[in-house]
């Protein structure tokens, strides 16, 4: 028989852990009510408050795997920038040309001999010969949706339940009861996006099939695992299928590996044989400073290069001024060529895979309907008994309340996870000792919940 967890006694395990926050970060409340003053929400970007913590924590240095916050406290950081950190927080290689270029000008919005480099091994890392830049992954999705929609002369973007595409607004559709609804938490969004985007199920094969049947859909934009709604792995040969089914209906793959790096050198879709029209990468390729990169394959590039051609001069509504700068450049080279290696990610995957069978054994000990998924660095522990197959089975198991308890526990006891969902990253300097650590801790917090 399963465990079950009293929403009751949660509450008041949840209440006493804020209180200890409280008490625990004198410095960082201090610091939130000043930044009440001229900070709508008290933080930079409003989601900053959406962790379990009743004000926001806040950084003065992080280094490796260990964050410290305003109150002296030492981190073990899992969260890791939300991925943007994947590789540890000021990787050396990168903080070396940072350091360098520090005085040698930050953008000048011309090309230096980086940009030919840093082109051609993203072309060496995931075989696709050309690319373009952005500042982050979601001004890359929002490009590269421009650029299909552009050259194919069609007007639909297919995308699955529950997908994540950083703030693209075209992804934000839903589908519920089987229709596609617009996210009622999107702002100030006017127009019906449901015109335009298609929604349908991830491992949906025949959903697939209808969808592009219509004729009219551009490009499908997907990650190779859904990971933002709770993770949500591909069945066995599901995406060699649907790549077929898309290529049958004369649309694109757009893969946004922007999470899933985690798996490769080459992402994902290396690892595993896919071959995507297009692919979209940020966060980690830069070592934490802000950059993102989309490749065409020559095809594609082809087609890009002849519609702009045959496109009226002006602005594209592609690229910003700051994108492709050479403090970003130089971040990508380094990044690139010195710490996406094998020889890097060989021990993450490791470890990783130390932390998600040791969370499986704490599940099945205290006997709890969960379950725990690894994307080569990434693990992550759902509160469903069996791994979603869908992003509407991947919602259905979300527990907010069992969330925010779990990682203020773990944030009470010097473990940090990522919010919004139970995601954990290994980086090249997190320890044994470390995910041993978040276990025992992960151990007792489960404990409270199911003794007594």
């Amino acid at each position: 028989m399963k465990t079950i967890i009293s929403p009751q006694k949660l509450a008041q395990l949840t209440a006493h852990e804020q209180a200890l926050f409280v008490e625990r970060n004198p410095i960082s409340k201090a610091i939130s009510e000043r930044a009440n003053q001229h900070l709508m929400f008290g933080v930079p970007l409003h989601w900053m408050n959406d962790w379990s913590t009743p004000f926001a924590l806040h950084v003065t240095r992080a280094q490796g795997a260990t964050l410290i916050d305003a109150d002296n406290h030492e981190l073990i950081d899992f969260c890791l920038g939300d991925t943007g950190a994947m590789f540890g927080h000021s990787p050396p290689a990168v903080a070396k040309v940072l350091k360098e270029q520090a005085t040698q000008g930050y953008t000048a919005m011309l090309p230096s001999e980086d940009a030919a480099v840093v082109g051609e091994l993203l072309a060496q890392h995931f075989d696709l010969p050309m690319w373009q830049f952005a500042m982050t992954a979601t001004d890359a999705n929002r490009f590269v949706i421009r650029w299909m929609r552009a050259l194919t002369q069609r007007p639909t973007l297919l995308v699955f339940n529950g997908c994540y595409h950083g703030t693209v607004d075209d992804v934000f559709v839903d589908l519920i009861d089987g229709k596609a609804t617009q996210r009622n938490s999107l702002l100030g969004q006017v127009h019906d996006l449901t015109q335009t985007t298609r929604v349908i199920e991830f491992n949906d094969l025949t959903a697939l099939e209808n969808a592009l049947a219509v004729g009219d859909v551009a490009c499908v934009l997907a990650e190779p695992v859904m990971t933002n709604i709770g993770m949500v792995l591909p069945e066995p040969d599901f995406w060699h299928q649907a790549i077929e089914l898309i290529h049958q209906y004369g649309s694109y793959l757009v893969m946004d590996e922007t999470h899933t790096i985690s798996s490769g050198p080459g992402g994902y879709c290396k690892a595993n044989q896919i071959a995507p029209d297009a692919l979209v990468v940020g966060k980690p390729l830069g070592g934490g400073i802000p950059c993102a990169a989309y490749g065409f394959s020559q095809n594609l590039a082809t087609l890009a290069v002849a519609t702009k051609q045959k496109a009226p001069p002006g602005h594209s509504g592609i690229g910003t001024t700051l994108t492709a700068n050479v403090l970003a450049m130089k971040a990508m080279r380094a990044t690139l060529s010195e710490i996406m290696t094998p020889a890097t990610y060989a021990p993450m995957h490791q470890l990783a895979h130390v932390l998600a069978t040791g969370l499986e054994a704490i599940i099945q000990k205290h006997q709890l309907a969960w379950c725990v998924s690894q994307v080569g660095a990434r693990a992550e522990f759902q509160f469903c008994e069996n791994r979603p197959q869908n992003g509407s089975q991947a919602e259905a198991a979300m527990n907010p309340a069992l969330e925010h308890y779990i990682h203020l526990y773990l944030l009470n006891r010097g473990i940090l996870i990522t919010p919004f969902h139970n995601m954990m990253l290994i980086c090249p300097a997190t320890t044994h000792q470390n995910v041993q650590q978040l276990l025992a801790c992960f151990d007792q917090a489960v404990s409270s919940l199911t003794i007594g």
